[in-house]
C-alpha cells in the first residue's frame, strides 16, 4: 500500500527545513570520503533503475498477462502497474542522492538514462509468461545483491544514510523477488515440462542484463567497463550469477522433478549442471585474467578509473 510505503524524501534533505543547507553540505561531506569506482557503480545501478518504463513495457509484451488497456483490472496488470510504481521510487531516489552530493556530472548522466530509454532492451523472453517470469526472478535477485552491496560498501566508507538508502531499495527488491519466484513456483506446480524447457532456454540464452545497451554518447563498450568494476569492487559478480542459478534450481526443486518428457528431462539435466560448469569456466577465466587498464567515465567527469 502507498500509505505504508517509505519515499525518497524520508532519505534527503528537507527543503522545507532551516537546516536544508546545512544537512546538504553534511550529505556533500560524506559523499567525498567515496572513491570514484563506487560512484561509477552507484551511477550505474541509479541509470538502470531510471530505465523503469522499459521494463514497464517488457512485461507488457508477455501473452496472457500484458496490460491490454494500460489501466485493466486484471490481477496481473495491477501487479504489473503496482510493481512498476513501487520501482519508481528507486530511480528517483539515487537520482536526487547523485544530484546532491556533488561528485559526478548530472548531464552525462541523463544523456546516458534518455539514450538507454531510447534503445529499449531485449531479455529473449519471446513474449512468454513463463520466460518473463523466469527473467524477472533471476533479475530482482540480482538487483536485491546489487543495492545490498552498494549499502554494505557505504557503510563501510562511513556513510550511514548512504547504507540506508541503498539498503531500502534492496528490500524492495527482495520482496519483487520472492512474488516473482512463487509465480514460477506454481508453473512449476502446474506445467512442469514446459516451465523447465523455459528455464533451461532462459539459462542458454544467459540472463540479460536490463542496462546491456547503456550509452553516454561516447564509450560503446560502457556496459562492460561498467560491469567489470561491479564486479572488480564486489557489487555484482561473476560469482553472484551463478549463486542465483543455484538459489532458482534449488528454491524451484528442479533436480526433484519427474513425469517429465524426453526434451523436459534433457532441460533438467541442463539446469541443474549449469552451476557447476560455470563455476569451472570463471575459476579458468581469472587465471588467464590481464591487468586491467584505466579508463575514464564520463558520468565523473572523466576521472579515470581501474577496471
Amino acid at each position: 500500500p502507498v500509505e505504508k510505503c517509505w519515499q525518497p524524501a524520508d532519505f534527503l534533505p528537507d527543503p522545507n527545513s532551516d537546516g536544508f543547507h546545512e544537512q546538504v553540505k553534511e550529505l556533500r561531506e560524506r559523499a567525498k570520503e567515496i572513491p570514484d569506482d563506487y560512484f561509477v557503480v552507484l551511477v550505474g545501478d541509479m541509470i538502470t533503475e531510471e530505465a523503469l518504463s522499459t521494463y514497464q513495457t517488457m512485461l507488457n509484451t508477455l501473452d496472457g498477462t500484458r496490460d491490454e488497456t494500460g489501466a485493466s483490472l486484471t490481477p496481473w496488470a495491477i501487479w504489473t502497474r503496482a510493481w512498476t510504481a513501487e520501482e519508481n521510487r528507486h530511480g528517483d531516489l539515487l537520482n536526487k542522492y547523485l544530484y546532491l552530493s556533488g561528485r559526478v556530472d548530472m548531464r552525462q548522466i541523463e544523456k546516458t538514462i534518455q539514450y538507454l530509454i531510447g534503445s529499449g532492451m531485449d531479455p529473449h523472453t519471446e513474449n512468454s509468461p513463463y520466460r518473463g517470469f523466469i527473467y524477472t526472478s533471476f533479475q530482482e535477485r540480482a538487483t536485491f545483491i546489487s543495492h545490498g552491496n552498494t549499502g554494505r560498501l557505504a557503510k563501510e566508507y562511513g556513510d550511514i544514510n548512504l547504507a540506508q538508502i541503498c539498503g531500502s531499495i534492496a528490500s524492495d527488491e527482495k520482496r519483487h523477488e520472492t512474488a516473482y519466484t512463487k509465480i514460477v513456483e506454481k508453473l512449476f506446480e502446474i506445467d512442469p515440462d514446459e516451465t523447465v524447457r523455459a528455464f533451461a532456454d532462459m539459462m542458454r540464452k544467459k540472463i540479460t542484463m536490463p542496462a546491456e545497451f547503456i550509452y553516454d554518447g561516447r564509450d560503446y563498450n560502457l556496459f562492460d567497463h561498467y560491469s567489470a568494476i561491479a564486479q572488480r569492487i564486489g557489487v555484482y559478480t561473476a560469482k553472484d550469477y551463478v549463486d542465483i542459478v543455484e538459489h532458482l534450481v534449488d528454491r524451484w526443486k528442479v533436480k526433484e522433478l519427474t513425469g517429465l518428457s524426453a526434451e523436459g528431462r534433457k532441460a533438467q539435466d541442463y539446469v541443474c549442471a549449469l552451476s557447476s560448469r560455470i563455476r569451472r569456466l570463471e575459476e579458468r577465466a581469472q587465471e588467464n585474467a590481464k591487468e586491467v587498464p584505466r579508463i575514464p567515465f564520463s558520468w565523473i567527469f572523466d576521472r579515470e578509473v581501474k577496471l
